[in-house]
């Protein structure tokens, strides 16, 4: 009986000797071996040359390319992962990495928390985040901002930081101040050199304003702090319809950013589904925080009255959560909230909005 011939699977031609080898499973004459393959400098398999990954220096087969390998996102510099440095959700080698580190000595990653230093005197502190867009996210304009803010012989009292929801900007963010404080910081500026930059908040449609404010301004305990939010919950959802027209968003953006929990009878209620439920910090009272609540229901803006009316509403806010009991919040109409406001800049404001008693002025461009 003749013997079953082996057949080389590239070429067809017939093997002797045992003179092959074995790729992919398959058999392959040492002719073809030498001319059609090469071997994986990271694991030693025999591959096709047509299938091997990597550069003119590293040979590699697709299962370790996918799986121990990356490219620089700058220069596309092949990279072992341990060899790779992360900046901003980006794979860079260790020469661009340096390079956008230097360049970007001024904007801290998205994930940024320094040790927070609180201005003014109260119990109640706000912190802002501001998101501006449509300038880059650049180093330069990012100083020329922080110079503003941090004049010589005062602690750093505004940071910027990246963020990847914007198109070509970054966010600017203030370490806790009160009221009174934001109203004497250089906020009018900070805006007026921002928009002489070339950007945007306001017209755009990436950017938001966020208000934190201090849980402990609540209350002592973390009982006593959540009866006050569960009032400020119950007020936000009561109101919706005027929050929505305070807000400058659309509902489909409001629903995308800042979404509500959804009325229940009492704020109790409310709070109790925000805890039970995974909303994340897209909602317009985002909970997530420890040491905070954040309002992110507003819109962006470079507009000086726009960001301090946000700020005086938030307080005000505030104001009825701690002062009123449940009962007296659920008779609370919105006329009679906003006929007790003596904040200047968020009459004004409400006036523009056509929120303050059917009242409405002429208002000018927001940015």
């Amino acid at each position: 009986m003749e013997e079953n011939k082996i057949i080389c699977s590239h070429c067809g031609a017939e093997i002797t000797d045992d003179d092959y080898s074995m790729v992919n499973g398959q058999i392959v004459c040492s002719e073809c071996v030498e001319q059609h393959t090469t071997i994986c400098d990271s694991c030693g398999a025999i591959i096709w040359t047509s299938e091997s990954y990597g550069d003119d220096y590293t040979t590699l087969c697709h299962h370790c390319y996918q799986n121990h390998y990356t490219r620089c996102s700058i220069c596309n510099l092949l990279l072992h992962e341990d060899d790779c440095y992360n900046l901003n959700g980006e794979d860079l080698c260790n020469d661009c990495y340096h390079d956008e580190v230097d360049k970007c000595r001024n904007i801290h990653d998205y994930s940024y928390k320094p040790e927070p230093i609180f201005y003014g005197e109260s119990s109640r502190y706000f912190g802002v985040e501001l998101e501006i867009d449509g300038a880059g996210k650049d180093d330069d304009n990012a100083e020329e901002l922080l110079k503003i803010a941090n004049f010589d012989g005062v602690k750093e009292q505004m940071f910027v930081k990246s963020d990847g929801s914007l198109d070509d900007g970054m966010e600017i963010v203030t370490h806790p101040m009160t009221l009174d404080y934001h109203k004497h910081f250089c906020w009018e500026r900070i805006m007026k050199r921002a928009i002489a930059l070339g950007y945007r908040s306001h017209q755009t449609n990436t950017c938001g304003l966020h208000i934190h404010v201090n849980r402990n301004c609540f209350g002592d305990s973390r009982e006593e702090q959540d009866e006050v939010i569960s009032r400020i919950l119950y007020f936000v959802e009561t109101h919706w319809n005027e929050m929505l027209k305070f807000s400058r968003r659309s509902e489909y953006s409001m629903n995308r950013w800042a979404a509500r929990y959804g009325f229940e009878k009492t704020g109790r209620e409310i709070l109790d589904k925000a805890k039970k439920c995974s909303y994340g910090r897209y909602t317009a009272v985002n909970l997530c925080n420890y040491s905070t609540i954040e309002f992110r229901m507003f819109r962006g803006t470079l507009k000086y009255n726009t960001l301090i009316a946000a700020l005086e509403l938030v307080n005000a806010i505030c104001d009825i959560a701690v002062g009123m009991s449940d009962e007296g919040l659920q008779k609370l109409s919105w006329s009679e909230f906003v006929s007790d406001i003596n904040d200047t800049e968020l009459i004004q404001y409400l006036k523009e909005r056509n929120l303050y008693i059917n009242e409405r002025i002429n208002t000018e461009e927001d940015l």
